[in-house]
C-alpha cells in the first residue's frame, strides 16, 4: 500500500470522531437581533469559509481519487473541520457574543443545518460551540493528511489549508470590537503547531505570491527579502547617510510565514515568540476591520523590551519591523538603533534638532533606543529630559508613520516610563527577554560554530556546558554575546594550537576541542 493510501486510510479512521457533533437543531425560522454598533455585518464570514471549503475540498478530493477512496469522502467533512476551527476561536475565551452567533450561523447554516436555520438561542442551547477551543490545540487529522501527501510530492496542500484557515480564525477574532487576549493567544498557538508540523515535514514554502505579496523587485534591489540577522538594522548615522533614493531599492515584503517561522526558530525565547506571535495577530484583526470600516479599539503599537543585554533584542526587533510593514502599519519597515549618545547633545537647544533628526530617519520603520533608560539619568536640568519631551511629541505628531521600541533593564525602564505622563499611555505592552539556560547556550555556540565553519568534538561540548555554569548570572549577564566571546577565544586558541602543526587536515581546521577552550578566562 502506498504512504499516501496510507495516509488516507488513517484519515478515514479518524471521521469515526469527527471534529463537530451536530445535535438535532430546531427548525423554525431563524430569529436574530440588532447588530452592536461598530460590529460587522452578519455574512463577515461567509466568503472566509467558502475559500477554505473550495479549496480544502478540492486538495481532499484529489487525493481520495489518487488513493481510489473517492467513494469515502464528501464536502461534508471539509465544513466540518472550518465549523470547528470557527468554533474553537468562539469559544475561546468562553465568551459567545451574539454578533459572533449570528455570524456562525449565517456561513455554516446553508452548510451544516440544511435549508432551515437555527437561531442563535438554539445555537447556545445545543452546546455547538462550548468546549470547541480544544479543536485548535494542535493540527486536525485532516491537516496532517494534507502535510504527509505534500511531502511525498512537494504539493502546497497544507499551505492552502493554512492560508484559508488563518483567514478564517482572523475574520471570527474581528466580530468583535474588543478582541481578547484567549483569541489571540489560541490562534498564535494553533499558527505556531501548523507552522510547526509543516516544517518538520519538510514540505517546501510557496513563493510570496501565494500569500498576496507582491514577487516584483525594483531594479538594484535584491531578489528576496532581508536575510536573517542585522541586514535590515542601521544605526542613526547609517540612515543619515542613505542615498536619497533608497525607497526605490526597497525588496518587497517578506510573508509573515517566513518571518513568523524565522521567529521560531530562534534559540529559547518561548514568552517572547508568544507575546510577538499576540501583537501580530492583534494587528492582523486590526487591518481587517480597518479595510471594512469597523470600529476598532485604540491600542499603541509602541513596545518596551526588557532584559540582559544579548537576549535577542534586536533581532526580534528586525523582525518586528518587517512584520509591521508585512501588515501595512509601516511602508518601509527599516529599523534604525540609537542611543542616549545619539540623542542627547551638550548644548541647550541642540538635543531637541539631534533627536528629531534621528527618529526623521525612522519614520515608516521602527526606532529602536538602546538603554532608553539613560535618557531620564541626571534630574531634571539634564539635557535627556529635553530628548525625552521632543521623543513624545513627535510620536504623537507621526503616531501613523512611526513605531518606537524603547530597551533596557526592566527596574530602570520603569523608571523612564514614569518620567514622563506621556510615555506610560504610549508604551502599555513590556515583553520581557529571559536570560539563556546553560542548554540554550550551548545551542547558541552551535549556531555560531556552524556559521564560522567550525565544530565542537563532544569533550568541547561539554566543557562549553561546564564553562557557562560557572557564569554568575547576575543584572548585566552576557547571554548570547557571552557565547559569541567564549568561540572567539576558543578560535583563537585553536589557530595558537595548529600554528606548529604542518599541513592540516581539514577536520582539525574544522573540530574545536576542551583544549582550545581551557583557561577561557570568564567574565
Amino acid at each position: 500500500m502506498s504512504r499516501l493510501s496510507s495516509a488516507f486510510d488513517a484519515w478515514l479512521r479518524s471521521r469515526t470522531q469527527p471534529p463537530f457533533d451536530l445535535p438535532d437543531l430546531g427548525r423554525g425560522p431563524r430569529s436574530t437581533g440588532p447588530t452592536p454598533p461598530g460590529a460587522p455585518g452578519a455574512d463577515v464570514l461567509v466568503a472566509p469559509v467558502q475559500t477554505f471549503v473550495q479549496e480544502v475540498g478540492q486538495s481532499l478530493d484529489e487525493l481520495a481519487g489518487r488513493a481510489g477512496r473517492a467513494e469515502g469522502t464528501s464536502r461534508q467533512d471539509v465544513a466540518l473541520e472550518v465549523a470547528a476551527l470557527a468554533a474553537g476561536v468562539i469559544d475561546a475565551d468562553a465568551v459567545h457574543t451574539e454578533a459572533e452567533l449570528e455570524a456562525y450561523l449565517t456561513a455554516l447554516g446553508p452548510l451544516l443545518f440544511g435549508t432551515a436555520y437555527a437561531s442563535t438561542r438554539d445555537l447556545r442551547g445545543a452546546g455547538i460551540i462550548a468546549g470547541r477551543r480544544t479543536f485548535l490545540h494542535g493540527p486536525s487529522p485532516l491537516f496532517e493528511l494534507l502535510v504527509d501527501a505534500d511531502a511525498t510530492d512537494d504539493g502546497q496542500r497544507s499551505w492552502r489549508y493554512y492560508r484559508a484557515a488563518m483567514d478564517v480564525l482572523h475574520v471570527v477574532a474581528s466580530i468583535d470590537v474588543h478582541t481578547s487576549q484567549a483569541e489571540l493567544e489560541l490562534i498564535g498557538r494553533f499558527r505556531a503547531a501548523l507552522l510547526g508540523r509543516i516544517r518538520a515535514a519538510g514540505v517546501p514554502r510557496p513563493e510570496p505570491s501565494f500569500f498576496g505579496l507582491t514577487t516584483a523587485v525594483p531594479p538594484g534591489a535584491p531578489a528576496a527579502g532581508p536575510p536573517p540577522g542585522d541586514a535590515a538594522t542601521a544605526t542613526a548615522g547609517q540612515q543619515a547617510d542613505a542615498p536619497a533614493d533608497a525607497e526605490d531599492a526597497l525588496p518587497p515584503p517578506r510573508p509573515l510565514e517566513v518571518l513568523l517561522d524565522e521567529l521560531d526558530g530562534l534559540v529559547g525565547l518561548e514568552p517572547v515568540k508568544a507575546e510577538v506571535r499576540r501583537v501580530t495577530d492583534l494587528l492582523w484583526v486590526q487591518r481587517l476591520r480597518a479595510e471594512r470600516g469597523m470600529d476598532n479599539s485604540e491600542q499603541s503599537r509602541h513596545l518596551v523590551f526588557t532584559g540582559n543585554p544579548g537576549t535577542g533584542k534586536t533581532t526580534v526587533a528586525r523582525l518586528l519591523a518587517e512584520i509591521y510593514r508585512t501588515l501595512g502599519v509601516v511602508d518601509r519597515g527599516q529599523l534604525v538603533e540609537t542611543d542616549r549618545a545619539a540623542l542627547v547633545a551638550g548644548y541647550v537647544g541642540q538635543t531637541a534638532e539631534r533627536t528629531a533628526a534621528v527618529i526623521t530617519t525612522a519614520l515608516d520603520g521602527v526606532l529602536l533606543i538602546d538603554e532608553a533608560y539613560a535618557l531620564a539619568r541626571g534630574g531634571e536640568k539634564d539635557f535627556g529630559r529635553e530628548a525625552i519631551d521632543t521623543l513624545v511629541k513627535m510620536m504623537e505628531d507621526h503616531r501613523d508613520r512611526l513605531v518606537v521600541i524603547a530597551a533596557g533593564y526592566p527596574a530602570e525602564m520603569a523608571t523612564l516610563i514614569d518620567a514622563n505622563p506621556g510615555l506610560s499611555s504610549r508604551f502599555p505592552r513590556t515583553i520581557h527577554f529571559p536570560d539563556y539556560s546553560d542548554e540554550e547556550l550551548v545551542a547558541i555556540l552551535d549556531l555560531l560554530t556552524e556559521k564560522r565553519h567550525y565544530e565542537l568534538d563532544d569533550d568541547a561540548r561539554e566543557a562549553v556546558r561546564t564553562w557557562f555554569s560557572a557564569v554568575q548570572r547576575d543584572k548585566g549577564f552576557g547571554n548570547g554575546r557571552l557565547a559569541r566571546n567564549l568561540l572567539e577565544a576558543a578560535i583563537t586558541r585553536h589557530a595558537s594550537r595548529l600554528r606548529d602543526v604542518e599541513d592540516p587536515s581539514d577536520e582539525q581546521l574544522r573540530l574545536l576541542t576542551a583544549e582550545d577552550l581551557a583557561g577561557v578566562d570568564q567574565p
